[in-house]
C-alpha cells in the first residue's frame, strides 16, 4: 500500500499539471471503488481551478477553488489503496483508457491525469475544506511526521502508557500520520530500536526514533518512493527507495 512517501511523490509529480489550471472535463468509468463516487463527480468537477495540491497522511488532497470569494474551497481527496496510482498523460485527445483506469481528468493546455487502480481498494471523496478535520477519515489523526508539530516529545506523549509493541503503535494513524509497514520498520531500524519493544519509550528513546521517522521519509520521497509492485510516479518511472532498504 502507498505510504506517505509514495503518496507525497505522486502529488509533487501532479502539481506542475494540475496546480492553477482548470479541470476541462472529467470522466468516470465506474461506479466506485471502495467506496461510491460521488454523485454527479464528472458535472461537480468541470471546470472547476484546481488551487492547490496538498497531501493529508496516506490521502492527496486536490483543492478545488470556491465559487465564491470568503467560502472554504472544495477539497477532492483521493486515497490509492493497494495499487493505485495517477499519471499525467501529455495528449488527453489521443490517450486510450486502460481497463482500470477509473477516474480521467482532462486539464486545460491538454494534459490528462488517469487514476488507475486494478484492484479497487482507493477512494474518492469529497469534502468542504473547513469539514476536513472532521471527516472520519481524518478526525483524530496524529500529526504529520515531517511538520514541525511532530517531535520527540510529542511521540513520546503520544506513546505513554500503550502496552502494544512500537511497531503496531508507529502503524496507528492517530499516533503518527502516513507511516505505514515499509517506514516502521526501517525508522525502527535506523533508532536501533527493537519492533516488538513495548511502545511506551523514555524521552530519549523517542527523540532518536522522532529523527529516524523524519529521515527515513525525506529520503524516501527524494528517492521517488518504493516500488514493490504497484507504485509509480506521476510521469510513469518507479521509485528506488527499495534499493536502500536496511531491512
Amino acid at each position: 500500500m502507498p505510504e506517505l512517501p509514495e503518496v507525497e511523490t505522486v502529488r509533487r509529480g501532479l502539481e506542475p499539471a494540475m496546480a492553477g489550471n482548470v479541470i476541462a472535463s472529467a470522466v468516470v468509468r465506474r461506479e466506485g471503488l471502495r467506496i461510491p463516487f460521488p454523485a454527479g463527480l464528472s458535472e461537480f468537477l468541470k471546470g472547476r481551478k484546481v488551487r492547490a495540491l496538498t497531501r493529508r497522511a496516506k490521502y492527496l488532497v486536490i483543492h478545488l477553488k470556491a465559487a465564491k470569494s470568503g467560502e472554504p474551497d472544495d477539497l477532492l481527496v483521493i486515497h490509492l489503496g493497494m495499487s493505485g496510482r495517477m499519471t499525467v498523460m501529455e495528449d488527453a485527445k489521443n490517450y486510450q483508457p486502460l481497463k482500470h483506469d477509473h477516474l480521467l481528468l482532462e486539464m486545460q493546455g491538454g494534459k490528462l491525469i488517469a487514476f488507475n487502480d486494478p484492484r479497487r481498494f482507493g477512494m474518492v471523496f469529497i469534502v468542504s475544506e473547513d469539514a476536513m478535520s472532521a471527516h472520519p477519515a481524518f478526525a483524530g489523526m496524529g500529526p504529520e511526521p515531517l511538520s514541525n508539530g511532530f517531535s520527540g516529545q510529542v511521540l513520546y506523549s503520544r506513546l505513554k502508557g500503550k502496552k502494544i509493541s512500537i511497531k503496531t503503535a508507529l502503524l496507528d494513524q492517530r499516533v503518527v500520520a502516513g507511516v505505514g509497514n515499509i517506514y516502521a520498520c526501517e525508522a525502527l531500524y535506523e533508532a536501533g530500536i527493537d519492533p516488538q519493544k513495548p511502545a511506551s519509550l523514555t524521552v530519549p528513546a523517542c527523540e532518536t526514533l522522532a529523527a529516524a521517522i523524519k529521515s527515513v521519509l525525506a529520503r524516501a520521497i527524494e528517492a521517488g518512493g518504493s516500488s514493490l509492485r504497484d507504485h509509480r510516479q506521476a510521469d510513469g518511472s518507479l521509485g528506488y527507495f527499495q534499493h536502500s532498504f536496511a531491512v
